[in-house]
């Protein structure tokens, strides 16, 4: 069987967002992982506001990262979970632009505190850790995130069209 056009189009859209991810994660791990944690590849889950692609993209791009940088199993799972769920929610509220950020932001916020205390052994509170990740998440999805869609959207067309 022959794939299509839009099929090779959305891997190709799919793939360079993972692959940005991972470069950005990778980049700045000094800031990207820990406790109090600034994932400026975070950013990029505002993408499925502009193209379906990057829901695995930046889902498959979070796993990686984690792997990559020998996270523990249970932050491999649970933070790209935790990314999976962002994306789709964010997804799924496309239509609203300023409803985009919140998903990644709850989802981290809600989730990786867990993460850190069980599988790194946080002993800080879980409740003050999903401050600070909140807060992580917050600079980077809603202020760079928000950064970026304002200037991909002058764009849009140009980057996330589909094939015919």
């Amino acid at each position: 069987m022959k794939p299509n056009k839009k099929s090779v189009y959305y891997l190709a859209q799919a793939a360079v967002i993972a692959a940005i991810y991972i470069v950005l994660t990778v980049s700045f791990a000094a800031i990207s992982f820990g406790p109090v944690q600034f994932r400026i590849s975070e950013a990029l889950c505002v993408l499925p506001y502009f193209t379906p692609a990057a829901v695995p993209g930046v889902v498959i791009g979070c796993l990686l990262s984690n792997l990559l940088a020998g996270a523990m199993l249970p932050d491999v799972i649970f933070g790209t979970l935790a990314t999976l769920i962002g994306a789709v929610g964010s997804y799924a509220l496309r239509k609203n632009r300023w409803m985009v950020c919140i998903p990644p932001i709850l989802s981290n916020a809600l989730i990786i505190p867990f993460v850190l205390r069980y599988a790194y052994g946080s002993e800080d509170l879980i409740f003050y850790m999903m401050i600070t990740v909140g807060i992580g998440e917050i600079l980077a999805v809603g202020v760079l995130g928000g950064i970026l869609m304002g200037a991909l959207e002058r764009y849009r067309s140009l980057l996330f069209r589909t094939a015919a």
